[in-house]
Parts: C-alpha cells; sequence; structure tokens
C-alpha cells in the first residue's frame, strides 16, 4: 500500500504545561441515526481550513470491500479539523505526553459501557490516540498506538467503528470521517510500529465496552440507510 502523507501536521510548541486529569469511565440500543448528518464532504457542519492532498481509493487500507457513501470518494483528507493550536488544553496534553505531532482531531460521538453517546474529541498523534470531553476540559483515555491490535467496521455506509486494545478495554465511536480516521491509524501504527494494524469487516462485531461488559453491534442495510443495533451479551 502506497505511503499516505496526511496533510496538516500540527507541530506542538514547547511550554510547561499542568498535568491533565485522567477521568476514564467504564438491553438493545439502536442508533441508526447516529451522526447521519454527512452533508456530502465530511464536514459534519464544521469548517476547516483548505488543503492540496486528496486522498483516492488505492491510499486507503479497505478498498473493493467497504460498500462507502460516494461522498467519501476522492474526499480530501485535512487532518486537523479543530485547530489543535488554538485550544490551551489540548495543546497541554500533548506537550505533558511528548506527542510531536497531531495527524487527526476532530469531534465524534463515543458510545459508554452503559450505551450512552458522549460528545467527545478524538485526537490522533504519531504516538497515541487522545479522547478528550469538550465540556469539562478532560483527558478520558490515552490509547498508545502499540496497544491497538484492530479495527472493526462494517461493511455498509454507515459511521461506526471499533478500536479493539485486548490489554485495557475497547471504544466504539462514530464519525461521518470514518474513512480518514482509519487511513490515518494504519499509516500511523505503521511508523510507529514497523507493522500493519488489521482492519476487519463484517456486519456484526463484539467488542469489550468495559472489563466485563461485552457487546455485539449488528448492522442491516434497510431502504435509505443502515440499521444499526448494539446489544449486550
Amino acid at each position: 500500500m502506497e505511503r499516505l502523507r496526511v496533510p496538516r501536521r500540527v507541530q506542538v510548541a514547547e511550554f510547561k504545561p499542568e498535568i491533565p486529569k485522567y477521568d476514564v469511565t467504564g438491553g438493545e440500543e439502536d442508533h441508526s441515526e447516529a451522526l447521519d448528518n454527512d452533508d456530502g464532504d465530511g464536514s459534519g457542519g464544521m469548517r476547516a481550513r483548505p488543503s492540496d492532498g486528496n486522498v483516492t481509493e488505492d491510499q486507503e487500507p479497505f478498498m473493493g470491500v467497504k460498500v462507502r457513501r460516494k461522498a467519501s470518494f476522492r474526499r480530501e483528507y485535512r487532518g486537523d479539523y479543530i485547530d489543535v493550536r488554538s485550544n490551551p488544553y489540548l495543546m497541554k496534553i500533548l506537550q505533558k505526553q511528548g506527542d510531536k505531532e497531531v495527524l487527526f482531531a476532530d469531534k465524534v460521538l463515543k458510545f459508554t459501557a452503559s450505551g450512552k453517546m458522549k460528545r467527545r474529541i478524538l485526537m490522533i498523534t504519531d504516538f497515541a490516540i487522545y479522547i478528550v470531553d469538550p465540556d469539562a476540559d478532560a483527558l478520558k483515555r490515552r490509547i498508545a498506538l502499540a496497544a491497538v491490535e484492530k479495527m472493526c467496521l462494517s461493511e455498509l455506509s454507515d459511521n461506526f467503528f471499533a478500536i479493539i486494545v485486548p490489554t485495557e478495554y475497547d471504544v466504539l465511536m462514530a464519525s461521518t470521517r470514518k474513512t480518514e480516521i482509519v487511513t490515518v491509524l494504519v499509516e500511523a501504527t505503521k511508523s510507529a510500529s514497523d507493522y500493519e494494524l488489521d482492519v476487519c469487516f463484517a456486519n456484526s462485531f463484539e467488542y469489550n465496552a468495559a472489563a466485563e461488559i461485552v457487546k455485539e453491534v449488528q448492522f442491516e442495510e434497510v431502504e435509505g440507510g443502515v440499521r444499526t443495533k448494539i446489544l449486550k451479551k
């Protein structure tokens, strides 16, 4: 696979930060409408600075498998959609952890162990994945890239993806920029650890929502879209 150049990397400035706070949280739910607001450019109503880099299908790790929205073909990958440099708290987190580059940053939906949907900031750097509560300015979780075993997605045009972390617990999220997130994670993992992250496709998969809570995500193509159900095992 051709190495992807991810545009708009953010250099982390040198300054003394405060220690960030860590606050790890840990029936049937139908989330068919979760983040179903892609307006065609993946912006989800937010504007981002322009970039020259168009990412084509042959640069993605799942060409020929994923049934994708027409809007995601030849979509620009911009990397930082929230202007990390303008957020002092995010910069303090990155400086504290020693990360050098921000490869991706955007708002997403995260699904908690109890089934609630929470707005979060997802940041992917050259070393780790960060999940931040934007309302409380609280770092909820940091996942080293080396700890990620694989990603799970459906074969349909939905917004869901799971990050599988065997040594801890997994993460289920939804984003209109799922394709970019997967591509960035695959390339970042390859650069950091010299191995290629597995990307698994199935219209039903399990993930560990917490240490002892296993859930199954089911996807069904219906007229007008995709129905998604999250079941507790």
